[in-house]
């Protein structure tokens, strides 16, 4: 395993401590991020998936999951947290979908064969884990031969402890700062979907990060035999930005997303 003095069993903690307020705020569309740039250019860079036996890694309270399924696919989602997958169990049998929730470590897939899946899916996930490295290999050990991993995180080179935003007087973000990008020790961050109604009534979400470089994440899955085959920092559209402004810097100033495919090799 990675070395930190977050483990596995605390992220755990955190994420159940986490869910229930999260799960309502998600499911209200209050993550917009998510619900206006992240999700339509991720599921666009994804691809088909109609047929496709997926494994969503890290999948929370199983939004993302089911849309997985209403493209098509045949989807299990996996996830550290017992109150999330409590939560996500409990929307499959209000609105049934055919998605089986196990709960587990995405860097310890073992109630899965080899071979197993012709896709593995991660909405913003990889990156809050301690065990990258394991987690490849074992998203690595349960694709069939030919399949592909696909993953989107916060961009490495962006997000670091050290980031921040430079404004105007009027208070617009003019500049963005980046510091501590070598800085690889496990923190936890406060925060909130800052375009809630009344985002100052909001409880704060605290979530363990996990810094790691460009090179680590392309290395680590290089190392597990993966090849690449699609790197993508999307970027807002000039009309996707008129109608949320809140959008504008990171169409300005840097990328907020790494997207990132792979394949395991077919022979």
């Amino acid at each position: 395993m990675e070395h930190s003095d977050i483990s596995e069993r605390e992220v755990a903690r955190y994420w159940d401590r986490n869910a229930p307020v999260w799960a309502d705020h998600v499911r209200k569309g209050w993550d917009a991020y998510r619900e206006h740039f992240n999700n339509p250019a991720m599921l666009a860079f994804i691809g088909d998936l109609a047929g496709k036996t997926v494994l969503d890694a890290g999948c929370g309270e199983g939004h993302n999951t089911r849309l997985l399924a209403r493209h098509g696919a045949r989807v299990v989602g996996v996830d550290i947290s017992a109150k999330m997958i409590e939560l996500a169990r409990q929307e499959e049998e209000r609105e049934p979908l055919g998605i089986r929730y196990e709960l587990g470590s995405y860097s310890d897939l073992a109630m899965f064969d080899g071979d197993s899946f012709d896709r593995v899916v991660s909405f913003m996930a990889l990156m809050d884990g301690p065990d990258f490295a394991g987690a490849v290999g074992e998203i690595f050990r349960v694709l069939r031969p030919g399949g592909e991993l696909a993953f989107n995180i916060t961009h490495p080179c962006f997000a670091t402890r050290g980031f921040g935003w430079l404004e105007d007087e009027a208070g617009s973000p003019i500049k963005l700062t980046v510091a501590d990008y070598f800085d690889d020790r496990s923190w936890v961050e406060h925060w909130k979907f800052s375009q809630a109604p009344s985002p100052e009534d909001v409880m704060l979400f605290a979530v363990p990060r996990f810094p790691r470089t460009l090179s680590e994440y392309v290395n680590t899955l290089i190392d597990a035999g993966f090849a690449l085959t699609g790197i993508q920092e999307p970027r807002p559209s000039a009309e996707l930005c008129q109608q949320h402004p809140w959008l504008q810097r990171w169409r300005d100033h840097a990328s907020l997303l790494l997207y990132v495919r792979a394949a395991k090799p077919a022979v």
